[in-house]
């Protein structure tokens, strides 16, 4: 089984959307059995929140299964048990160096050359959603 963590800033927008939309692929391809998905956080601010209320709108609008998920930090754990990890832009690179002192090896970008649009600054769920959708493509084209 394939092991993939989601993080971004908060975990309450970003990572847990790409989640839930990682999970959608999954299961409507028959591959759920084939992934474990999660999120987290770099910061500690929103730890044991849930989706940020629009974040969750968006996903149910594009009949994504929302998850009973809450907010929490990317742990050393993660680090070690996850086989891939993915970042949602240069800030949570920058953080989860500065949480670990290093880039581990599983850790990369979900969208090379390209931040993964932040709604909680742009208010563009749509935006969000597709850059999303485009690292997943990409990254399941690449795990398969």
């Amino acid at each position: 089984m394939i092991s993939v963590l989601f993080v971004c800033h908060g975990n309450i927008c970003r990572s847990q959307m790409a989640e839930c939309m990682a999970k959608d692929y999954a299961a409507k391809n028959n591959i759920s059995s084939s992934f474990y998905f999660d999120s987290a956080a770099t910061s500690r601010e929103e730890i044991g929140n849930k989706i940020y209320p629009p974040a969750r709108k968006k996903l149910i609008d594009m009949n994504i299964e929302v998850y009973d998920h809450k907010a929490r930090q990317i742990t050393e754990k993660d680090i070690k048990d996850f086989d891939y990890i993915f970042y949602m832009d240069e800030n949570n690179k920058r953080n989860i160096i500065r949480l670990f002192g290093f880039l581990p090896d599983n850790v990369k970008p979900l969208l090379e050359n390209k931040d993964i649009a932040d709604p909680w600054y742009t208010g563009n769920f749509d935006q969000t959603y597709s850059d999303i959708k485009k690292g997943l493509k990409k990254m399941f084209e690449n795990l398969r």
